[in-house]
C-alpha cells in the first residue's frame, strides 16, 4: 500500500494511535506531518519515521488552539506543497460529573480538543484537499456510539458529535472528490489510562470484549491506510469499528 509522494497530517502523534499511523505511512513512503505537545515523545516518533521512510515535518502545537491549528496547515503546505490526507487524531479523555457539579471543569478543554480542533483543521485544510482530491481519517471511539456512563460523559458526547461530522462533512465534500470517515476502536493499549488517571488496567477492559483482549495501536494505523488509500475509493461517510467485539457484550 503505497504512499509515495503524497502528504499526510497526523495530530495527536506523539505516541499512541497517531504515533503508529504517522510512522505506518512514513514506511509507505509518505511525506509527514506529526503534530503533538510534547517535544520528547515527538522527537522519539520523528526519528522512527526517518529510519523507516522520510523525516517528517514536526510540529509542537496545541490543537485546541485556533491560532496552532493555521500554523499546522500553513507549516505543511510551505514545507511540502500539498495536503493528501488528513488524520484528526488528537484526544484527551478528562472526567466530569453532573452529579458533583464538575461536568463544567472540564467540558471546553475536551471539547476543543476532541470536537473543535478537527473541524477547525478540516475547515482550513479543505481547499487544499480538494485540490488533491484527498480524504480525511478522523479517529473517534465506540464511547460515541452506546451511553456514555459517568465519568466519561463529554468524552462520549465529543465522539458522537465527530461522528455525526464526518457524515456532514462526507456529503459535502463529495461532490469535490475528498471522501471523510471516521474510525472508532475500542480499548487500545496507549498511554491514555495514565493521562486520564483512570482506575483500572487494560486486563479489565480485555474482559469486556468478546475477543477477550485490546489493540495495539498499529492496528488502528493499518485501518486509517486503508481507508487513506486508493483500496477505499468507494467508502465516504462510513464509521469502521474495531472494538474486539465490545460493543457486542455491551
Amino acid at each position: 500500500m503505497s504512499f509515495n509522494n503524497k502528504v499526510v497530517v497526523v495530530t495527536g502523534s506523539s505516541s499512541g494511535i497517531g504515533a503508529a499511523t504517522a510512522v505506518a505511512f512514513a514506511k509507505e513512503g509518505a511525506s509527514v506531518t506529526i503534530v503533538g505537545r510534547n517535544e520528547t515523545k515527538l522527537s522519539a516518533v520523528a526519528a522512527q519515521c526517518a529510519a523507516d521512510g522520510n523525516e517528517p515535518l514536526v510540529l509542537k502545537a496545541d490543537v485546541s488552539k485556533d491560532e496552532d491549528c493555521k500554523r499546522i496547515i500553513q507549516s505543511t503546505i510551505e514545507k511540502f506543497g500539498k495536503i493528501d490526507v488528513l488524520v484528526n487524531n488528537a484526544g484527551i479523555a478528562k472526567f466530569g460529573s453532573l452529579t458533583d457539579g464538575t461536568l463544567m471543569k472540564t467540558y471546553d478543554e475536551v471539547m476543543n480538543t476532541n470536537l473543535r480542533a478537527a473541524v477547525v483543521l478540516t475547515s482550513l485544510a479543505t481547499p487544499h484537499l480538494i485540490a488533491t482530491k484527498g480524504n480525511i481519517v478522523n479517529i473517534s471511539a465506540i464511547g460515541g456510539t452506546f451511553a456514555p456512563k459517568p465519568p466519561f460523559l463529554t468524552y462520549c458526547v465529543t465522539k458522537a458529535a465527530l461522528n455525526h461530522f464526518t457524515k456532514g462533512a462526507a456529503l459535502e465534500l463529495a461532490p469535490s472528490g475528498v471522501r471523510v470517515n471516521v474510525i472508532s476502536p475500542g480499548p487500545v493499549r496507549t498511554d491514555i489510562i495514565e493521562n486520564a488517571g483512570f482506575p483500572t488496567n487494560w486486563d479489565a477492559f480485555a474482559a469486556q470484549t468478546a475477543l477477550g483482549r485490546v489493540s495495539e495501536p498499529e492496528e488502528i494505523a493499518e485501518l486509517v491506510m486503508f481507508l487513506a488509500s486508493d483500496k477505499a475509493k468507494a467508502i465516504t461517510g462510513s464509521n469502521y469499528v474495531t472494538d474486539n467485539g465490545m460493543m457486542l457484550k455491551r
